[in-house]
Parts: C-alpha cells; structure tokens; sequence
C-alpha cells in the first residue's frame, strides 16, 4: 500500500524529543511504501548519528519551514500556513496515494491531509497529538471569538470525514466524540520504546552523573520543553522551597524553550538546581533512570488535562515514579497503579511538600518505581502500539472514502 504521512515537525531518537513519529513511519515502512511530508525544523537539533534520519521503505519530503517555541503568534501561525500550503500542493501533484495520514500538531497539517484526501478520492486517518484549536484558544493565541468559533467547526468536520481518528488519550477520545458524534476514534497511547528503556544500565547512568554533576543523594527531574503551557516558574518555586528544607536533594531541568532564561538563572543563584542541555532520546530516558522522582507538569488550562506528554511514559518506563498536576487520565493512572502521585497545577508549595514526603521514604519510592515499570511494560509498549496503529491503518486502507461510516 502506498501511504504518504502530512507531518509537519519529524524527528529521529537522534534529536531531543520522544521518536513516536518516526518508530510510526519506521512501522509502516516495514509492510509499505510510506513518504512523509515533513519540514527540516529539527535536522539543526539533531545530537547523535545513531539512527537513519529516513528509516528503510521511508521516502522524506523535506520543506524549509523554520519553526521554534521562541516565535511569536503570528509567526507559528505563518509557518503552520507555509508548511501545509507546499503539503497540499505536494499531495495533490505526485502520483495517487492509497491512503493519507494527516498529524496534528497543528491542525493545519491534517486539514492540507484531509483536502488531499477529499479531492483524491481516498481514504485517510486523522492522527490527534494535541488538541487543536482548543489548546492554541485556551493559551490566548486567538484572540477573536468569530475565528473560535470557524477553527471549532472545521476542527469537528476533520473529525467527521476522517475515515479513522487515532487519539493519544482517553480524555482526547472523549473530546472528539463530544466535538463528532459520528466519528470513528480508537486511543493508541504515546508509549516508549522498552528496548531503549532497558539499555539504560548502571554504567550508562554513572556515565551522566558524572558528566553532569548528579552527585547529591535524590534527583529529582524535569525533563522536556520549558515552554509556556509547561508551569516551569511553579517547578522552579517548588525547587526552591524543597533545596531550603534538604541539603540532599538535586533538582535537574534538562531541555529548552520559552522558560529557558528563567531556568538557567535559578541554576546559577541555587546549587540545588541544576540546568541540563536538550538529549537525544536513548541518553533521555537513561536520565529517566537516574531520578528518583520525575515532573509531569503544566499550567491551568482545562485543554491541557487530556495531554498525553511523552515524558509521562518515559518515565514510567525508566522505572521513576512521576508526580503529574494534570486532572485528568494521568491523576487517574497513577492513582489507580499507584505508581506516582497528582498535586494540582500551579500549587508549589504542595508540590514542594508532596516531594519532600515522597523523598523521606525510599522503600515506597523504589516500590512505586517497580510498580512504574511494570505497567509500563504491560499497557505502553511502543511496539506492541505500532503494530496495533499499523493495523489499524491496513484496514483504513482498504476502506472506501467517505468518513467514518466507510470504515465501519
């Protein structure tokens, strides 16, 4: 089956990001013949060589679209623009496809997908990474309520004529359901990659806290984007709070964005805070293993309960327990599993005491960890997901066009 895939920001585990996107396209291209229509935003971040930027049976179209978490609202809405005109173009010009995959982030991208679809005839799924326009709405980056409400209607009537929608969430399932009630959704969780997470032995751990000066009894860890939605100055006042209540507590921040500044000051007026440069994926998720307690945290926004973040699941993987501030499916895993902890969003303070209790018991912590792992293994193995998406896509495949009820 001939596939093309409308994504506009591709990465490898080379770059510092969690890799779904390419074990995706690295799936697919084991039974088809897969092109993604990408941009070349991440090839400057790339910081290893040790995966093929275009795994086998993976052809790359590559735009010059530049995009980072530094631009302005009306500069992303100009690359989201730019990217998904040259996808359009690109899709309705090369030979015809059997299917479409169109991805948000953002919600341009699959509407150039669902337009190529729609005029071509074919069959097409709608992969929902964030929700769109929802969270852009909520973070105050649309300011007219007439354009809420034509962004909401064309964001249902994707859901609608998408011959399969594939969340990353529950919470995410039930929105489009609500949004389309005649959509077809199936959740596929982020996961991690087990294989990645079980390289991550005590040597390669002694190799990064050596490298970074890990060197104080418990770590504690944020690792991700500092940007906006991600409640970096709440993290940083609970830092600060618990570094003034133990002296043997480091509390790490390893990635980059919007918050950046705000990081790197903290780290140089406290010795208990420590600023880590963005890592390629497999050294991420080996950081993982070297915390005691990780972060999961944004601001207060109701769209940003259903988020699905991919350091949730590496975390898990990597065997740490995670304090999360999402009120929505990640409070209810971790307390159902017991393999972590909630504290509302935007509350240091609680979340400064919930990790000095957390801290003050290492036998609950290594427990809670072992728990981590196990459902990890159990219910979030990427593989054992991208098989079921691969699936999944076969089917869509042979369904004909026309929206969920093809599919049925």
């Amino acid at each position: 089956m001939k596939i093309v895939v409308f994504l506009q920001y591709y990465h490898t585990p080379d770059c510092p990001t969690a890799a779904r996107p390419y074990a995706l396209a690295r799936r697919l291209g084991q039974d088809h013949d897969v092109t993604v229509v990408t941009t070349r935003a991440w090839e400057a971040k790339r910081q290893a060589h040790r995966f093929p930027w275009a795994p086998p049976g993976v052809k790359l179209v590559r735009f010059d679209v530049p995009y980072n978490n530094a631009m302005s609202a009306p500069e992303r809405l100009a690359a989201f623009l730019r990217y998904a005109a040259r996808a359009l173009r690109y899709g309705l010009r090369m030979s015809r496809p059997d299917l479409v995959l169109g991805s948000s982030t953002p919600l341009t991208a699959a509407a150039a997908a669902g337009t190529v679809a729609r005029l071509r005839g074919i069959p097409w799924v709608f992969e929902v990474r964030d929700l769109w326009p929802a969270f852009p709405i909520q973070m105050g980056a649309v300011p007219s309520s007439g354009l809420h409400r034509l962004l909401r209607w064309g964001e249902a009537a994707l859901y609608r004529r998408a011959t399969r929608v594939v969340t990353l969430s529950s919470d995410m399932e039930q929105h489009v359901r609500v949004r389309a009630p005649g959509a077809s959704v199936t959740t596929i969780e982020y996961g991690t990659d087990p294989a990645l997470a079980d390289r991550s032995n005590s040597e390669r751990r002694s190799e990064l806290k050596d490298r970074f000066g890990l060197d104080r009894r418990f770590l504690v860890l944020y690792a991700g984007s500092f940007g906006r939605a991600n409640a970096l100055p709440t993290l940083l006042h609970a830092a600060r709070r618990l570094a003034a209540r133990r002296s043997d507590v480091l509390v790490a921040f390893a990635g980059d964005g919007y918050h950046a500044p705000a990081v790197q000051r903290a780290a140089r007026e406290h010795s208990a805070i420590r600023r880590l440069p963005p890592l390629p994926y497999p050294d991420t998720l080996a950081l993982f293993a070297c915390a005691d307690v990780s972060l999961v945290s944004f601001i207060d926004r109701p769209v940003l309960a259903s988020n699905s973040p991919c350091k949730f699941f590496d975390s898990l993987a990597a065997g740490t327990p995670v304090v999360v501030t999402n009120p929505g499916w990640t409070k209810r895993f971790v307390e159902r599993h017991g393999c972590g902890w909630f504290v509302p969003p935007e509350s240091p303070k609680r979340l400064a005491t919930c990790l000095q209790a957390a801290l003050a018991s290492p036998e609950a912590l290594n427990a809670k960890g072992r728990v981590a792992r196990r459902v990890s293994h159990a219910r979030f193995d990427r593989t054992s997901l991208m098989d079921r998406y691969a699936r999944l896509i076969r089917r869509a495949g042979t369904a004909p066009p026309g929206g969920p009820d093809a599919f049925r």
